[in-house]
C-alpha cells in the first residue's frame, strides 16, 4: 500500500509539472471564454507597424534577386536600360514570391485597363462629347474588331451636327484596348498637343471621344468631318511592364479601306516611356510636317 501510494505521488507530481490533470478540466465560465476569443481575435488581427509595402511601386530595372551571380553589377546595369522581367531568381524549381506576385499584379492590372471603361469625369472634365461605334459593349469590342472600326448611325450624325467641318487637323481620343492609358495620359497629352499646333498656326477641329474605338474607326472619322490631318489618341494594348501605354496614330485625309501604309504612329505614351507633354509636341511636329508635305505613312519624308 505504502509503494502505491507513493506511486501514486509521483505520477501526480510528473502530471502536474506537465499542467496535466487526471481529472477532467473544469469548464471556463462565459466571461473567461469571450476574454479568450477577443485575446485570440486581437492577435489574428494584428499587423506589425501597421504597414504593408505595395510590390507594383517596384521599378523592375533596379531589382535584382539572383544569389550568388558571376557577374552582378554588370548584369545590373544591362538592366537599367530596358524594365524586362530578367534575374528575378529562384526558389527551386519556380519563381521567388516576390517576383511571382509582381507578375500576377501586373497581369491583373491588364485585364483591368481591357475590362474597364474610361471614367466619365475625365471625358466631362476634357470637354468632350462621346460618341460610340457599332460595338454595343465590351465584349462585341473584343470578338468583333471590324466593328470597332465603323461608326455607328448616330456617331456620323453627331459628328456632322458638332464638330467643325473640314478642320485642317481633326483630333479625338478613344478607350481602344486600355482604358488605364486614357485615364493616365489624357488630360496632359492633349493639351501639349493643340498648344503646339497652335504654334504653328494649325487650326484643330472639334475633339470628342468614341468608345469601343479600333485604330481604323479614325478612316471613317475623316471622311465624315472632311479633315486634313485625323490624328486619334487610343489605349494600347497593355502588357505586364505597363498598362497605362498610349499611341497616336495619323493620316493625311484618310478614306476607308486605306492601306496601313498610310498611318502614322507615335507609341510607348507613359510616364515610364515617353513623357505624355513630350509626346503631345512630338505629335504637333509630326503633323505639321504631314501638312507641309501633304502626305503621310511610308510616304512621308522625313526633314
Amino acid at each position: 500500500m505504502v509503494e502505491q501510494n507513493a506511486l501514486r505521488e509521483i505520477i501526480e507530481q510528473v502530471l502536474g509539472e506537465m499542467n496535466i490533470s487526471g481529472n477532467a478540466a473544469p469548464k471556463p465560465t462565459a466571461a473567461a471564454a469571450a476574454q479568450a476569443t477577443t485575446v485570440n481575435t486581437a492577435a489574428a488581427t494584428v499587423v506589425e507597424d501597421g504597414f504593408i509595402p505595395d510590390i507594383t511601386e517596384v521599378d523592375v530595372r533596379k531589382q535584382y534577386l539572383v544569389e550568388n551571380p558571376v557577374n552582378g553589377p554588370a548584369y545590373a546595369e544591362l538592366k537599367l536600360h530596358a524594365p524586362c522581367r530578367l534575374a528575378i531568381g529562384k526558389a527551386g524549381s519556380r519563381y521567388k514570391t516576390e517576383a511571382q506576385l509582381q507578375f500576377r499584379a501586373a497581369h491583373s492590372a491588364a485585364q483591368d485597363a481591357v475590362f474597364s471603361g474610361v471614367d466619365n469625369a475625365i471625358i466631362e472634365k476634357m470637354g468632350f462629347f462621346k460618341v460610340d461605334t457599332k460595338c454595343d459593349n465590351k465584349d462585341t469590342f473584343l470578338t468583333r474588331p471590324d466593328l470597332g472600326r465603323q461608326l455607328n448611325e448616330e456617331a456620323v450624325n453627331t459628328l456632322r451636327e458638332k464638330c467643325q467641318k473640314n478642320p485642317r487637323v481633326q483630333i479625338y481620343v478613344s478607350d481602344g484596348l486600355s482604358s488605364a492609358a486614357v485615364a493616365a495620359n489624357v488630360q496632359d497629352v492633349y493639351p501639349a498637343l493643340v498648344q503646339g499646333l497652335k504654334s504653328y498656326g494649325i487650326e484643330v477641329g472639334t475633339p470628342f471621344y468614341l468608345e469601343y474605338g479600333r485604330v481604323g474607326a479614325m478612316d471613317q472619322v475623316s471622311e465624315v468631318t472632311g479633315a486634313e490631318v485625323t490624328c486619334v489618341l487610343i489605349g494600347e494594348r497593355p502588357g505586364l511592364i505597363t498598362a497605362e501605354s498610349m499611341s497616336a496614330y495619323m493620316a493625311y485625309k484618310g478614306t476607308v479601306g486605306m492601306p496601313e501604309a498610310r498611318r502614322n504612329v507615335i507609341s510607348n505614351i507613359h510616364k515610364d516611356g515617353t513623357p505624355p507633354v513630350e509626346a503631345g509636341a512630338h505629335i504637333a511636329e509630326l503633323i505639321k510636317t504631314m501638312l507641309d508635305q501633304k502626305t503621310s505613312g511610308t510616304d512621308l519624308v522625313k526633314a
